[in-house]
């Protein structure tokens, strides 16, 4: 029997002619509607979006498979189903959901249903800062070996439907979230976590909660081996609690794994990368390319890293180079939704520049910004719900100087980038970094760098 049989087989065995409930119609659910029809599902489908809000295309062909759909504000009233498939966006102890499991109902997830079928060796990146890149490489570091890999999980990529094609052999990488990994009873095969700060305090009731959902990427028994970063303040504290081998990146010599000295990156003890062979800016960049070479190591073939690293210019909305207007650098960092991202941001530039920062506000502190803004900024832009926590931040660190960094306050996005460019001097760069996530204004992150780079070359 093949693999795609097998799993076929599971399915039918665990959903055929069961009701099941999937919560949150998103980039991931959608699809997994499709796999459970298939298997023989009764499928009700719930989203917050009222019918005037969801896209009717959507809609009409989700009733055309037979799919009963509920939306709107009461889209979370009496869920029956045996089992519930929730959004990553929805924490599972939801009075709904708690009231679903002791009715006897089983709360899942689409990426848990993956772990628990997927055949090929999983591979699961999370952290605070760092995942996407790091998950990015470590796929391209795979395919230029020659293994077949998939890439997906939080990257913006369900890989549900292409469970039936995976082999053995193949490998699954995998970006995994704190809303993911929250109450998830599956762990990846091999599991890194690239740092963990403050992030998300807005979802998780506090810093503990956020790194315990973290931790099921290796707490369960699948796991065999954990990466963690040597130098983090918090990762190496989870050491006792990995179910497999442990090995470190970016820490040094003496505790080897994978390690920058004198310029150049080691593997073990084997010089593998010079650090100047990398496109990317940033210290950061640094540490994502040595978290992706612990993670393949073994798998991956070390020849193929150089010119990957000479030639990857990154991930939009990750420190992305827009263009120059007048002889003004504009870069889009849209992605950095934390203080910390925006500290890392802003490290990578030697000079001092105009930041742009601000957005929507998820409870976490920003007094550790107000010093790297003293550093670099030499005009700060603040925008959004957070603008004013990041000021206080900065006026209230002792190296802030108002002669040296000025700051304005403007209403939106848009004129953010319109003072930006008036304050910028020829051969300075801008730079938007929000320590903030987008939700203020935008849908997303994504939404707001393609927006930042549309008034830019606007201007």
């Amino acid at each position: 029997m093949s693999n795609k049989q097998i799993i076929q087989q599971q399915l039918k065995q665990a959903f055929g002619g069961k009701a099941v409930d999937v919560v949150g119609l998103g980039i991931s659910n959608l699809p997994l509607i499709d796999v459970l029809l298939d298997a023989g599902a009764a499928v009700t489908a719930r989203d917050r979006r009222d019918e005037a809000h969801f896209e009717k295309e959507t809609a009409d062909a989700l009733r055309a498979k037979g799919v009963r759909l509920i939306l709107g504000d009461r889209y979370l009233d009496s869920i029956k189903g045996e089992t519930v498939f929730r959004s990553p966006g929805l924490r599972p102890d939801l009075p709904a959901f708690e009231q679903a499991k002791a009715a006897g109902a089983s709360l899942t997830s689409e990426m848990e249903l993956f772990l628990s079928l997927c055949p090929a060796k999983t591979v699961g990146i999370t952290g605070s800062n760092g995942k996407t890149t790091t998950t990015t490489l470590t796929h391209r570091f795979l395919e230029a070996s020659g293994k077949r890999a998939y890439l997906g999980g939080n990257i913006g990529r369900p890989l549900l439907p292409q469970v039936f094609e995976m082999t053995e052999d193949d490998f699954a990488v995998l970006e995994l979230s704190s809303f993911q990994l929250f109450g998830m009873k599956h762990s990846t095969e091999r599991a890194l976590i690239t740092n963990l700060s403050p992030n998300h305090l807005d979802y998780h009731t506090d810093m503990d909660e956020y790194v315990a959902a973290k931790k099921a990427i290796y707490q369960n028994r699948e796991n065999k081996r954990l990466i963690l970063n040597g130098s983090d303040e918090r990762t190496p504290l989870l050491v006792k609690e990995a179910a497999g081998r442990v090995s470190f990146f970016n820490s040094d010599e003496a505790h080897g794994g994978v390690y920058e000295k004198d310029g150049m990156i080691f593997c073990n003890g084997k010089a593998v990368l010079p650090a100047s062979s990398i496109l990317l800016r940033g210290r950061h960049n640094a540490e994502n390319y040595m978290a992706a070479i612990a993670l393949t190591e073994g798998d991956a073939d070390q020849a193929v890293i150089e010119p990957i690293a000479k030639t990857f210019a990154g991930v939009e909305h990750r420190l992305e180079f827009v263009e120059k207007v007048r002889g003004v650098s504009y870069y889009n960092g849209s992605i950095d939704s934390s203080p910390s991202r925006t500290a890392a941001a802003l490290s990578a530039f030697d000079e001092r520049l105009v930041v742009i920062c601000g957005g929507y506000d998820k409870h976490i502190p920003y007094e550790p910004l107000g010093a790297p803004l003293c550093e670099k900024a030499r005009v700060l832009i603040l925008t959004g719900a957070t603008g004013l926590k990041i000021r206080e931040a900065v006026i209230s660190c002792p190296s802030y100087d108002p002669n040296k960094t000025a700051i304005f306050e403007e209403a939106d996005l848009e004129a953010a980038v319109k003072r930006a460019s008036k304050e910028a001097k020829e051969g300075e760069s801008v730079l938007l970094s929000p320590a903030s996530a987008s939700f203020d204004a935008f849908k997303n992150f994504e939404e707001r760098g393609r927006a930042f780079k549309s008034y830019v070359r606007a201007l």
